[in-house]
Protein backbone atom coordinates (compact mmCIF):
# COMPACT_ATOMS: atom_id res chain seq x y z
CA UNK A 1 0.00 0.00 0.00
CA UNK A 2 1.22 3.48 -0.87
CA UNK A 3 1.85 5.19 2.49
CA UNK A 4 0.53 8.49 1.15
CA UNK A 5 -2.98 7.05 0.74
CA UNK A 6 -3.11 4.98 3.93
CA UNK A 7 -5.52 6.03 6.71
CA UNK A 8 -3.89 8.25 9.34
CA UNK A 9 -3.71 5.54 12.08
CA UNK A 10 -1.98 3.22 9.63
CA UNK A 11 0.45 5.97 8.58
CA UNK A 12 1.40 6.44 12.22
CA UNK A 13 2.03 2.71 12.67
CA UNK A 14 4.04 2.53 9.44
CA UNK A 15 6.15 5.49 10.54
CA UNK A 16 6.89 3.90 13.92
CA UNK A 17 7.73 0.52 12.34
CA UNK A 18 10.06 2.24 9.90
CA UNK A 19 11.85 4.10 12.70
CA UNK A 20 12.31 0.83 14.61
CA UNK A 21 13.62 -0.93 11.49
CA UNK A 22 16.20 1.80 10.93
CA UNK A 23 17.49 1.36 14.50
CA UNK A 24 17.73 -2.44 14.15
CA UNK A 25 19.61 -2.17 10.85
CA UNK A 26 21.98 0.41 12.33
CA UNK A 27 22.88 -2.02 15.12
CA UNK A 28 23.30 -5.00 12.81
CA UNK A 29 25.46 -3.49 10.05
CA UNK A 30 29.07 -2.25 10.21
CA UNK A 31 29.37 1.42 11.10
CA UNK A 32 29.83 3.76 8.16
CA UNK A 33 30.61 7.46 8.06
CA UNK A 34 27.36 9.42 8.05
CA UNK A 35 28.72 11.74 5.36
CA UNK A 36 30.85 9.75 2.91
CA UNK A 37 29.65 6.21 3.63
CA UNK A 38 33.10 4.73 4.14
CA UNK A 39 33.70 2.27 6.97
CA UNK A 40 34.41 4.16 10.18
CA UNK A 41 34.73 3.40 13.88
CA UNK A 42 32.95 6.68 14.61
CA UNK A 43 29.80 8.38 13.33
CA UNK A 44 31.97 10.46 11.01
CA UNK A 45 35.35 9.48 9.64
CA UNK A 46 38.42 11.59 10.37
CA UNK A 47 38.57 12.88 6.78
CA UNK A 48 35.00 14.23 6.85
CA UNK A 49 35.50 15.58 10.35
CA UNK A 50 38.50 17.60 9.19
CA UNK A 51 36.85 18.70 5.95
CA UNK A 52 33.46 19.89 7.19
CA UNK A 53 33.50 20.66 10.92
CA UNK A 54 36.49 22.93 11.43
CA UNK A 55 35.66 26.07 9.47
CA UNK A 56 36.41 29.24 11.41
CA UNK A 57 33.15 31.19 11.47
CA UNK A 58 32.30 34.48 13.16
CA UNK A 59 28.66 34.51 14.31
CA UNK A 60 26.29 36.83 16.10
CA UNK A 61 26.39 35.92 19.80
CA UNK A 62 22.63 36.37 20.08
CA UNK A 63 21.22 34.57 17.02
CA UNK A 64 24.32 32.79 15.61
CA UNK A 65 23.75 34.11 12.10
CA UNK A 66 27.05 34.02 10.17
CA UNK A 67 28.78 37.40 10.15
CA UNK A 68 31.66 36.46 7.90
CA UNK A 69 33.75 33.54 6.71
CA UNK A 70 37.26 32.75 7.82
CA UNK A 71 37.26 35.01 10.89
CA UNK A 72 38.09 32.94 13.98
CA UNK A 73 36.80 34.00 17.36
CA UNK A 74 39.28 34.92 20.10
CA UNK A 75 40.20 32.09 22.45
CA UNK A 76 38.96 32.16 26.02
CA UNK A 77 41.27 33.99 28.41
CA UNK A 78 41.64 32.49 31.88
CA UNK A 79 41.80 34.62 34.98
CA UNK A 80 44.06 34.00 37.95
CA UNK A 81 41.47 31.75 39.58
CA UNK A 82 40.70 29.71 36.45
CA UNK A 83 37.54 31.60 35.56
CA UNK A 84 36.71 32.77 32.08
CA UNK A 85 37.89 36.17 31.06
CA UNK A 86 35.57 38.73 29.55
CA UNK A 87 34.03 37.58 26.28
CA UNK A 88 33.92 39.82 23.25
CA UNK A 89 30.37 40.49 22.08
CA UNK A 90 29.41 40.15 18.43
CA UNK A 91 25.89 41.14 17.37
CA UNK A 92 24.28 41.35 13.96
CA UNK A 93 22.41 44.50 12.95
CA UNK A 94 19.03 42.80 13.39
CA UNK A 95 19.74 41.77 16.99
CA UNK A 96 21.08 45.23 17.81
CA UNK A 97 17.97 46.88 16.38
CA UNK A 98 15.40 44.47 17.82
CA UNK A 99 16.81 42.13 20.47
CA UNK A 100 15.03 38.74 20.43
CA UNK A 101 13.63 37.18 23.62
CA UNK A 102 16.49 34.69 23.85
CA UNK A 103 19.87 35.87 25.11
CA UNK A 104 22.39 33.83 23.13
CA UNK A 105 22.70 31.12 20.50
CA UNK A 106 25.44 28.60 19.87
CA UNK A 107 25.50 26.77 16.52
CA UNK A 108 27.94 24.13 15.35
CA UNK A 109 27.96 24.93 11.63
CA UNK A 110 26.01 26.35 8.73
CA UNK A 111 23.00 24.47 7.37
CA UNK A 112 24.38 23.55 3.96
CA UNK A 113 25.58 20.51 2.05
CA UNK A 114 26.73 18.02 3.11
CA UNK A 115 25.98 18.73 6.78
CA UNK A 116 22.32 19.45 6.07
CA UNK A 117 21.96 15.75 5.24
CA UNK A 118 22.85 14.92 8.85
CA UNK A 119 19.98 17.05 10.15
CA UNK A 120 17.56 15.43 7.70
CA UNK A 121 18.82 11.97 8.64
CA UNK A 122 18.13 12.66 12.31
CA UNK A 123 14.79 14.37 11.76
CA UNK A 124 13.19 12.19 9.11
CA UNK A 125 15.06 8.87 9.08
CA UNK A 126 15.51 8.06 12.79
CA UNK A 127 19.31 8.13 12.64
CA UNK A 128 19.43 8.80 16.36
CA UNK A 129 23.19 8.28 16.64
CA UNK A 130 23.46 11.66 14.93
CA UNK A 131 21.72 13.23 17.92
CA UNK A 132 24.45 11.94 20.21
CA UNK A 133 27.07 13.15 17.72
CA UNK A 134 25.61 16.65 17.66
CA UNK A 135 25.45 16.57 21.47
CA UNK A 136 29.13 15.65 21.80
CA UNK A 137 30.15 18.45 19.46
CA UNK A 138 27.93 20.99 21.23
CA UNK A 139 29.41 20.03 24.60
CA UNK A 140 32.91 20.57 23.23
CA UNK A 141 31.94 23.88 21.61
CA UNK A 142 30.39 25.10 24.86
CA UNK A 143 33.65 24.34 26.64
CA UNK A 144 35.63 26.21 23.97
CA UNK A 145 33.44 29.33 23.76
CA UNK A 146 34.10 32.48 25.77
CA UNK A 147 30.50 33.69 25.90
CA UNK A 148 29.19 30.37 27.20
CA UNK A 149 31.56 30.50 30.17
CA UNK A 150 30.80 34.15 30.83
CA UNK A 151 27.04 33.42 30.95
CA UNK A 152 27.36 30.78 33.65
CA UNK A 153 26.13 27.23 34.09
CA UNK A 154 22.76 26.04 32.76
CA UNK A 155 20.12 25.12 35.32
CA UNK A 156 18.15 22.92 32.94
CA UNK A 157 18.31 21.75 29.31
CA UNK A 158 15.10 21.36 27.32
CA UNK A 159 14.26 20.45 23.73
CA UNK A 160 11.95 22.43 21.50
CA UNK A 161 8.84 20.22 21.72
CA UNK A 162 6.87 18.72 18.86
CA UNK A 163 3.10 18.76 18.79
CA UNK A 164 1.52 15.58 20.11
CA UNK A 165 0.36 14.53 16.66
CA UNK A 166 3.78 15.00 15.08
CA UNK A 167 5.51 13.22 17.96
CA UNK A 168 3.21 10.21 17.67
CA UNK A 169 3.64 10.08 13.89
CA UNK A 170 7.44 10.38 13.97
CA UNK A 171 7.99 8.30 17.09
CA UNK A 172 10.64 10.60 18.58
CA UNK A 173 11.63 14.25 18.96
CA UNK A 174 14.90 14.98 17.16
CA UNK A 175 15.63 17.89 19.53
CA UNK A 176 15.35 15.54 22.53
CA UNK A 177 17.75 13.13 20.78
CA UNK A 178 20.31 15.94 21.07
CA UNK A 179 19.27 17.46 24.41
CA UNK A 180 19.33 14.27 26.47
CA UNK A 181 22.92 13.15 25.71
CA UNK A 182 24.07 16.78 25.86
CA UNK A 183 22.68 17.14 29.38
CA UNK A 184 24.49 13.97 30.44
CA UNK A 185 27.77 15.29 29.09
CA UNK A 186 27.36 18.63 30.85
CA UNK A 187 26.03 17.17 34.10
CA UNK A 188 22.87 19.27 33.86
CA UNK A 189 19.26 18.23 34.38
CA UNK A 190 17.31 17.55 31.19
CA UNK A 191 13.55 18.02 31.06
CA UNK A 192 11.59 16.93 27.98
CA UNK A 193 8.38 18.35 29.48
CA UNK A 194 9.67 21.79 30.43
CA UNK A 195 7.93 23.24 27.38
CA UNK A 196 4.71 22.06 25.77
CA UNK A 197 3.52 22.84 22.28
CA UNK A 198 -0.14 23.67 22.78
CA UNK A 199 -1.16 24.29 19.17
CA UNK A 200 -0.75 22.26 16.00
CA UNK A 201 1.28 24.43 13.63
CA UNK A 202 2.08 24.16 9.94
CA UNK A 203 5.64 23.01 9.11
CA UNK A 204 7.88 26.08 9.29
CA UNK A 205 9.82 25.05 6.17
CA UNK A 206 6.76 25.84 4.03
CA UNK A 207 6.40 29.43 5.27
CA UNK A 208 8.14 32.73 4.67
CA UNK A 209 9.84 34.61 7.50
CA UNK A 210 6.82 36.63 8.66
CA UNK A 211 4.48 33.64 8.41
CA UNK A 212 6.89 31.56 10.49
CA UNK A 213 6.73 34.11 13.29
CA UNK A 214 2.93 34.26 13.21
CA UNK A 215 2.66 30.46 12.96
CA UNK A 216 4.36 29.80 16.30
CA UNK A 217 3.69 33.04 18.19
CA UNK A 218 1.55 31.40 20.89
CA UNK A 219 2.53 27.79 20.30
CA UNK A 220 4.33 27.10 23.61
CA UNK A 221 3.74 27.18 27.35
CA UNK A 222 6.23 26.42 30.10
CA UNK A 223 5.50 23.93 32.86
CA UNK A 224 6.06 25.40 36.29
CA UNK A 225 7.98 28.28 37.81
CA UNK A 226 11.39 29.02 36.25
CA UNK A 227 12.20 32.13 38.27
CA UNK A 228 15.90 32.93 38.03
CA UNK A 229 16.75 29.91 35.88
CA UNK A 230 19.23 29.79 33.00
CA UNK A 231 17.55 27.53 30.44
CA UNK A 232 19.37 25.90 27.53
CA UNK A 233 16.94 25.37 24.66
CA UNK A 234 17.97 22.70 22.13
CA UNK A 235 16.93 22.26 18.50
CA UNK A 236 18.39 20.62 15.42
CA UNK A 237 18.21 23.53 12.96
CA UNK A 238 17.67 27.27 13.40
CA UNK A 239 16.32 29.07 10.33
CA UNK A 240 14.46 32.33 10.98
CA UNK A 241 14.63 31.92 14.76
CA UNK A 242 10.84 32.27 15.06
CA UNK A 243 10.31 28.92 16.79
CA UNK A 244 13.10 29.51 19.29
CA UNK A 245 11.88 33.07 19.92
CA UNK A 246 8.36 31.84 20.67
CA UNK A 247 9.75 29.16 22.99
CA UNK A 248 11.98 31.72 24.73
CA UNK A 249 8.99 34.01 25.25
CA UNK A 250 7.18 31.19 27.04
CA UNK A 251 10.22 30.46 29.21
CA UNK A 252 10.70 34.13 30.09
CA UNK A 253 6.99 34.41 30.93
CA UNK A 254 7.53 31.60 33.44
CA UNK A 255 10.36 33.55 35.06
CA UNK A 256 13.49 32.32 33.28
CA UNK A 257 16.32 34.80 33.74
CA UNK A 258 18.26 33.71 30.67
CA UNK A 259 17.61 31.51 27.62
CA UNK A 260 20.48 30.17 25.54
CA UNK A 261 19.78 28.34 22.29
CA UNK A 262 21.97 25.35 21.44
CA UNK A 263 21.48 24.25 17.83
CA UNK A 264 23.29 21.86 15.56
CA UNK A 265 23.03 23.86 12.33
CA UNK A 266 22.18 27.46 11.45
CA UNK A 267 20.98 28.86 8.15
CA UNK A 268 22.10 32.21 6.83
CA UNK A 269 19.65 35.08 7.28
CA UNK A 270 16.67 34.34 5.03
Amino acid sequence: MDRRFAPRPMRVVLSQVRALAVRVVALALPNRCALCGNLSHTVMCSACDAAYWNEARLRCDVCAVPLGAGQPRPRRARGRHGGAGSASAYRCDACRATPPPFDATLALADYRAPLDGLARGLKFHARLALGAEFAARLAQRIDDTDAMHAAGRFDVIAPVPLSRGRLVARGYNQAWAIARPLARRLGVRADAALLARVTETAPQSRLDRRARRDNVQAAFVAAGDLTGCHVALVDDVMTSGATLAAAANALKAAGAARVTNLVALRTARD
